[in-house]
């Protein structure tokens, strides 16, 4: 029966006592029992007796009114939860123990969630691909054999399998949008500050590139998960309030046939993508324009040399930095592709960051002109379809050799530089039945707008019905 229940759903039978929590619970836990060892999307997992324990402690309690209460999550073991290691992936961390937990952590928590444990992650958050020596790569759920793309594909796998109504993950290059897309669901990266985080020790004078986000196989569920971790803290002078919600972005048809999308296609032929995965978002979006969507092929004037140029020097002496915080004592111990954002951070100048602040803000006055004209942009959320899992990246895309590790995920990093609210919304399957998404992107702290859009476009084509068939 809960196979087939919305979180809404869950929600009002845990409220009503039609079910208890305790079974809620054994539901979620079932299913990870028989799926995970396949997946491995689920690692760190608490013992069973003692999450039954705290399903059966709720269950006693009278504060059935909290909007998460009884509903499981695991946290991306990147991110801190009192109780569970924050292991990154990474061999030289498998003993961290967090004293405490991230902010929106503690704000799942009183809203009643409990933590059954962490998703897996790529090591250390570097390389676009779930895979680490501590506990092995996360199978796509489509094909075991491939990759469930990263680093938040633990989270993306559990949910699409249904071992998690929802999960969180975080954003750098593509970390929750490329999971997503590689399994047929709705991943967010909001605008940076929208989920806040604790920056008491970062290095602010450094744009934001990373932030939380979440997964959720359609834009409702995503909502609950959402309202209840977003908005202000004082512990992050960027973090902001909306002023909505986002289960309420119920707009009319009228509404949303208003809407104008740019395609940006492979950005003036200078993005090396698989020619099926444009032609499946073309097909996508002329089932939109069949509505009454606005859709226009544009030919941006943004410079994609100077976009990477950017972000390559932006992220890397941000992992440095990051990396440095983190006490490692051999730089050599972590994988090729933290030790190549390593090595070219420590050399990056103050000149060089100077540099990279203009070309940022270069490319954010192109967009800011496309802006005007366009609710959204869209772009696809790969540039290349699922690929062998036990790989650390792939390493050409058409046959054209990628001159960096991370070149096959260059199509994220508009978002990710020029801080804009992305969700990736699935757009179909290959001829091998593998799924594709395509990234909507809109303009800075338009998360709402952004979310009702991506809430009638699942109500129009019910991609959420299209579930894999897992045994």
């Amino acid at each position: 029966m809960l196979e087939s229940q919305s979180v809404k759903e869950l929600q009002n039978i845990i409220k009503s006592r039609q079910i208890s929590i305790k079974e809620v619970v054994e539901y979620y836990l079932d299913r990870i029992e028989k799926l995970n060892p396949d997946l491995n999307a689920i690692v760190l997992q608490k013992d069973r007796e003692l999450i039954i324990k705290e399903a059966i402690e709720k269950d006693k309690a009278k504060e059935i009114d909290k909007s998460l209460n009884g509903l499981p999550i695991a946290i991306k073991d990147l991110t801190d939860a009192v109780g569970f290691k924050t292991t990154y992936g990474f061999p030289g961390s498998k003993n961290n123990q967090p004293k405490k937990n991230s902010l929106f952590v503690n704000r799942l928590i009183n809203k009643g969630a409990i933590v059954i444990g962490k998703t897996n992650t790529a090591e250390l958050g570097v390389g676009g691909h779930t895979i680490n020596r501590l506990f092995g790569p996360t199978s796509n759920v489509y094909d075991l054999s491939k990759s469930a793309a990263g680093s938040s594909g633990g989270a993306s796998s559990a949910v699409a399998a249904g071992l998690l109504p929802f999960a969180d993950g975080t954003d750098q290059m593509g970390s929750c949008r490329g999971p997503a897309a590689y399994a047929n669901i709705y991943g967010f990266r909001p605008t940076p500050g929208l989920i806040p985080v604790d920056r008491t020790t970062q290095n602010l004078d450094l744009p934001i590139l990373t932030t939380p986000g979440c997964f959720a196989i359609n834009p409702n569920d995503m909502s609950i998960l959402l309202d209840e971790i977003v908005g202000s803290d004082s512990l992050d002078k960027f973090s902001f309030d909306l002023s909505g919600s986002f289960k309420n972005q119920n707009i009319s048809d009228k509404e949303f046939s208003a809407f104008k999308i740019g395609w940006l296609s492979n950005m003036n032929g200078n993005y090396n993508i698989e020619k099926d995965i444009l032609t499946i978002c073309e097909n996508k979006l002329k089932d939109l324009e069949k509505i009454n969507i606005k859709v226009e092929l544009l030919k941006p004037k943004i410079n994609t040399d100077i976009l990477w140029n950017s972000w390559t020097t932006l992220r890397a002496k941000g992992i440095y930095e990051d990396t440095l915080s983190m006490n490692i004592s051999d730089i050599n111990t972590m994988t090729y592709q933290a030790i190549w954002e390593y090595n070219k951070g420590k050399e990056i100048k103050s000149e060089e960051i100077r540099l990279a602040l203009d070309q940022k803000q270069q490319c954010l006055s192109q967009i800011n002109l496309i802006f005007q004209n366009y609710d959204f942009l869209a772009l696809p959320s790969a540039q290349i379809f699922p690929f062998d899992k036990n790989l650390q990246y792939p390493k050409n895309i058409n046959n054209i050799e990628l001159d960096t590790y991370h070149r096959w995920l260059e199509v994220f990093i508009l978002s990710s530089i020029l801080e804009l609210p992305t969700i990736t919304i699935p757009v179909g399957f290959n001829k091998d039945g593998m799924p594709m998404g395509m990234q909507i992107i809109g303009k800075n702290k338009d998360d709402l707008k952004v979310f009702s859009f991506a809430n009638m476009y699942e109500k129009a084509f019910n991609f959420s019905k299209n579930k894999p068939k897992l045994t």
